[in-house]
């Protein structure tokens, strides 16, 4: 367990998530295993199938969804079947995307958060965008994706979102593979899904709905904007899935779920001196901070900067070391090299708060109401809905 200071959370830190039990990183290797492909194991007890659609609603947490079942007609009626899956470490795109797709825990595919360090250049690398020209994707992560191996067996694979992420760096280092089919509507999305099984009777098709997320972001998920957006997906997945062929295995899930943050709320820490005194780089999530001393700084300072955090913020987050939080299991078992993208220390909101580095993000990031990246259940919990139709 790790140390205990104080001022302490009075949340308990949660359980690391159950890599290989229950995480989205059980999602496609169970799909494939559902599919007859030999060599993976069927973790999440999927039936068996001759095609699979996996839909991704970014954005869909447990919480969030339980919560507003009267919107969402279509995906209440699976939802007292639903199993209950977490989120890798850090609760964020850039990760869960890159476990699901790999089938792997963060430590293994490396891909550690919406900004992380690269350490070979001691620079911030944003995983969302703004990824560095020189900067290869697929050596950053290397392992074979899901799709690839899947597509490797003759099923055929395909991925139908939009068109600005068909050569994303995200797409290249973690969710390549399939073939990519562009649209930009909830309705085109809807219809591309419906005409790759037409074309390929078995198949897998992973379709990705980022509409729920970008309106959490811009107004909280206890908003009826919000709802409104949950009404017009469950609306589209319905026709979606009443038009694929008959024995057709759908999973529905999503990458994280949010916390709305209040403005009084969203602190800019880099105003307070001694909680970045000797510190290099920020990197992380608002809910999420993680901090990379510069190598000349002495422990003293790490030490007095860690009490720092513990004195100001110490009953709204929770603060660890780097060591403390691999040791405990957040990011799995780390491959050789990945350790150094993680900051010395890390800053996780246990209350609906967020931090940010106001010297480096723009001012239009302090707006944003809806927030995840920390370990709340209401952040790392997401939904496996199954319809077989």
């Amino acid at each position: 367990m790790v140390e205990q200071h104080q001022p302490s959370p009075a949340t308990k830190l949660p359980p690391p998530p159950g890599y290989g039990r229950d995480t989205l990183a059980e999602v496609l290797p169970s799909a494939a295993s559902a599919l007859g492909i030999p060599g993976f194991g069927n973790t999440l007890n999927l039936a068996r199938t001759r095609r699979v659609n996996l839909v991704m609603v970014d954005g869909l947490g447990w919480n969030q969804l339980k919560a507003n079942l009267a919107h969402a007609p279509f995906l209440r009626g699976l939802f007292d079947r639903a199993q209950r899956l977490t989120t890798g470490f850090p609760s964020t795109t850039a990760t869960s995307l890159s476990t699901l797709g790999t089938g792997l825990p963060p430590g293994d595919h490396g891909m550690l958060g919406y900004d992380v360090v690269d350490p070979a250049r001691r620079r911030v690398v944003n995983q969302l965008g703004g990824w560095p020209s020189d900067l290869d994707p697929e050596a950053w992560q290397p392992h074979s994706t899901m799709f690839e191996q899947i597509a490797a067996h003759g099923l055929h694979v395909a991925t139908v979102s939009l068109g600005i992420f068909a050569k994303s760096a995200l797409t290249r280092a973690a969710l390549r593979g399939p073939e990519f089919v562009a649209a930009t509507s909830l309705a085109a999305r809807s219809r591309a899904t419906t005409e790759v099984f037409a074309r390929h009777r078995e198949a897998l098709v992973y379709t990705y709905f980022n509409e729920l997320d970008k309106t959490g972001h811009k107004s909280g998920v206890d908003s009826d904007a919000w709802r409104e957006t949950l009404e017009e997906l469950d609306h589209t997945i319905k026709t979606m899935v009443s038009r694929l062929p008959e024995g057709t295995s759908v999973l529905i899930t999503g990458d994280h779920g949010m916390v709305d943050v209040a403005e009084s709320q969203r602190f800019d820490y880099s105003r307070e001196p001694e909680l970045i005194e000797g510190v290099e780089l920020t990197s992380g999530e608002p809910r999420g901070v993680q901090l990379s001393f510069a190598t000349s700084t002495s422990d003293a300072t790490r030490s007095a900067v860690r009490e720092a955090w513990l004195r100001r913020y110490g009953t709204k987050a929770w603060v660890l070391t780097r060591k403390e939080a691999i040791d405990y299991g957040l990011f799995g078992s780390l491959r050789e090299g990945v350790a150094g993208r993680l900051g010395d220390l890390m800053i996780l909101a246990c209350e609906p708060v967020a931090f940010y580095d106001g010297r480096r993000v723009a001012p239009t990031a302090f707006e944003m109401v809806g927030q995840h990246g920390s370990l709340t259940a209401a952040e790392r919990l997401v939904p496996l809905l199954v319809h077989r139709t």
